[in-house]
């Protein structure tokens, strides 16, 4: 997760919110989980795919 190229658009937070937040002051995304549980994985390449900035990638 590339912070400084975070648009604040939240798209990631929708499709896997177990694992994604964002900043109330500035609307910038967090991680919540670095590593998701299996079940997660799907909804978390799904962020990725969303993701207008390209801020996300996997390991």
């Amino acid at each position: 997760m590339d912070e400084g190229k975070c648009c604040g658009a939240g798209a990631c937070v929708m499709a896997a919110p177990e694992v994604f937040d964002q900043r109330d002051a500035d609307g910038v995304v967090v991680l919540l989980d670095a590593e998701p549980a299996e079940h997660l994985h799907a909804a978390v390449r799904e962020a990725v795919s969303v993701c207008p900035a390209g801020a996300i990638g996997l390991r």
